[in-house]
């Protein structure tokens, strides 16, 4: 027992208190910590939820109706649940658009990308199938529509979206098979995730100078501590905004309607953060090329490592490198408003665009610019 203490307190110490951490680190490095914490509120809320959840079609959407007007705080829980799937994506987003910027992702910190960009992959699924449980008109619809994807698959598409459903059509074995899913993936997202700061402490935290730094370290605690948990006031002061005036602004107010497949919602979309993926879906005309397109828009973030090697990770000394990164977080930001408009022109042919400089820049320009990179320094 005392080993079992001892080692449990040397590794405290040394990841979370005597952890070497560059002096130069500023607020951007923060949303590593704040996602974090967004997992463990998503854990217990979902644990608080899953005790009154009933995953029955007949009583799904009634028993978050209960939560909502008879448990005691059942209102709290589930608002801070919906809200922080959203707000856990939003720091996520950061936490990835911040890595892009600084070269967080080059060697020897590629496997530590790899990880985060599964957790990433791991984090879509479960939302999706979270989405799915308060079974309104666009949990059902959206449950169809994502599910009816695979079928593009050749051959043997149509027999793995039955396997999916339990049924010919989405109904109360894929509710109960979602359920058990999004109570077990968060679990998974946990494991990942020490794996994520186990590799990250292994060599080290970036800094803003891109540049690997051994003796301008000071101790983790208290002053990266104090800096996190001062951000961390300030989030809770943001998501406290949302939870207490707008709780429903980030959701379809198509979801307040109880699922009924006889009646096809107008626009069917995702949640807000599955936006400029969606898009990139429907930017492809043919069903199984859309697929393929939008799993690879976020698989070639997973390899983004042995695509771009560079010499300078920051992008405060390559301006040209800069410049294409702005177009970039533009481009997903319209990206992610095509993706909730109607499938129609010009948003078609907006969107088709927009996809295709997602890729050239990840697939042409990162690797071009690498290159003239290296021939400048040599």
């Amino acid at each position: 027992m005392r080993t079992i203490k001892y080692t449990f307190l040397t590794t405290i110490n040394s990841h979370a208190i005597a952890y070497p951490t560059p002096i130069n680190l500023h607020y951007a490095w923060n949303f590593g910590f704040l996602s974090l914490v967004c997992l463990g509120i998503q854990l217990i809320t979902g644990i608080f939820l899953a005790m009154h959840y009933t995953p029955h079609i007949n009583f799904a959407f009634y028993s978050i109706e209960h939560i909502m007007r008879d448990i005691n705080f059942g209102w709290l829980i589930r608002y801070i649940h919906t809200n922080g799937a959203s707000l856990f994506f939003i720091t996520v987003y950061f936490h990835i658009f911040r890595s892009l910027y600084f070269g967080s992702y080059t060697k020897p910190k590629q496997w530590v990308w790899v990880i985060g960009i599964i957790i990433l992959f791991l984090m879509i699924i479960t939302a999706f199938i979270g989405y799915v449980l308060p079974w309104g008109q666009m949990s059902l619809w959206g449950a169809t529509v994502i599910t009816n994807l695979v079928s593009a698959i050749p051959k043997i598409g149509n027999y793995i979206v039955f396997w999916l459903w339990g049924s010919f059509s989405v109904d109360n074995s894929t509710l109960n098979r979602f359920f058990s899913l999004h109570y077990l993936l968060p679990f998974l997202i946990i494991a990942m995730s020490l794996f994520h700061i186990i590799l990250l402490h292994q060599n080290g935290s970036n800094n803003p100078l891109g540049i690997e730094s051994i003796s301008d370290k000071i101790n983790f605690y208290p002053y990266f501590v104090i800096k996190d948990f001062f951000g961390l006031i300030l989030f809770f002061i943001f998501f406290s905004f949302f939870l207490y005036f707008f709780p429903n602004i980030l959701g379809h107010s198509d979801n307040y309607i109880e699922a009924n497949p006889m009646i096809t919602p107008a626009h069917i979309v995702p949640e807000w953060y599955f936006l400029p993926f969606y898009a990139i879906l429907r930017s492809i005309p043919h069903k199984l090329g859309g697929v393929i397109i939008m799993i690879l828009s976020i698989l070639i973030l997973a390899i983004l490592p042995w695509l771009h090697s560079t010499e300078i990770r920051s992008s405060r000394f390559k301006p040209i490198y800069k410049f294409f990164y702005w177009i970039l977080i533009t481009c997903y930001l319209l990206l992610g408003w095509i993706g909730g408009m109607p499938v129609e022109d010009p948003y078609i042919f907006i969107g088709q665009t927009l996809s295709l400089y997602y890729f050239i820049y990840f697939l042409i320009l990162l690797p071009l610019l690498g290159k003239v990179e290296k021939i400048l320094l040599f």
